[in-house]
């Protein structure tokens, strides 16, 4: 039986853990090849180690373990200039672009906005908000060539709806990328290209499980660790979850990368355990 998106070429940014990674093996899982980058280094005010070179090559092993065809490079969403190097390469290895994740992004600097410094605010937009705007850049040429049309899937948050304490930056950029969509719903639809965004809750992925955030979230506790994070975030959800795994956010953006969801465009979709709703 032939996969969901068998035939088809996925452009994912932030691919080398994480949710990217997720998303690179589950599109594989459905019969899609893979066009794959990740900055991997540390980016500057984050609060967390960034990918490695390794990280990445292991993205590549699992894709490749499932038989399907992977370009792997190593490039900052910042620069746009490489990320259309490697939107460039993989279209020219693979024969075409069907589906775009802009998946990148950081948590930066914890502080509340009349605090936060001007590199934190600035790192933030240029990775969370710009970058995503690089990475759909850099592909739409190549979806535009093929003539099939497309799915671009765009990263946002329960962030990208509501605000939250000393993450100003990240709610900006978040909200941006809902605005983002909706442009670029508008200005691609004539291609029958469809832009939509996905509003996570907490995932269970190295942008929250780290000292940082455990601390944000428990300033009342000297060395809090994941298990003290887990009673905050059960109250956040409407189910009686902390958070999700980054497969439930790849098993939704592989329904929007299908023909399953052929109509559907300029919409926000949730996967949120029902935080935005309680």
């Amino acid at each position: 039986m032939a996969g969901r998106v068998a035939g088809k070429v996925a452009f994912i940014s932030g691919a080398a853990r994480g949710q990217g990674r997720s998303h690179a093996v589950r599109l594989a899982e459905e019969g899609a090849d893979i066009i794959a980058f990740d900055i991997c280094k540390d980016v500057e005010t984050n609060q967390f180690p960034g990918p490695t070179p390794e990280d990445l090559a292991e993205t590549v092993r699992q894709v490749e373990a499932l038989d399907r065809r992977i370009i792997a490079r190593e490039a900052d969403v910042r620069d746009f200039d490489a990320v259309k190097a490697v939107a460039d390469e993989g279209f020219a290895e693979l024969g075409r672009v069907d589906i775009v994740a802009g998946n990148a992004g950081i948590t930066g600097e914890l502080a509340q906005a009349d605090v936060m410094s001007e590199v934190g605010w600035q790192t933030m937009l240029d990775v969370n908000l710009t970058g995503v705007w690089h990475t759909v850049k850099a592909a739409v040429p190549h979806l535009k060539a093929g003539g099939n049309g497309g799915s671009i899937i765009l990263t946002s948050s329960t962030a990208g709806i509501k605000g939250y304490e000393n993450l100003s930056h990240y709610v900006a950029a978040k909200h941006g990328v809902v605005g983002l969509m909706k442009s670029l719903t508008l200005e691609l639809s004539r291609e029958s290209i469809r832009v939509n965004t996905i509003h996570p809750t907490s995932v269970d992925t190295d942008m929250i499980q780290n000292e940082a955030f455990y601390q944000l979230f428990r300033p009342d506790l000297d060395n809090p660790g994941k298990e003290d994070l887990r009673e905050v975030m059960l109250g956040m959800n409407a189910l009686p979850v902390p958070w999700v795994e980054a497969i439930d956010i790849s098993n939704a953006l592989l329904f929007l990368a299908s023909d399953e969801a052929r109509y559907i465009t300029g919409m926000e979709l949730k996967v949120d355990a029902g935080q935005l709703t309680k």
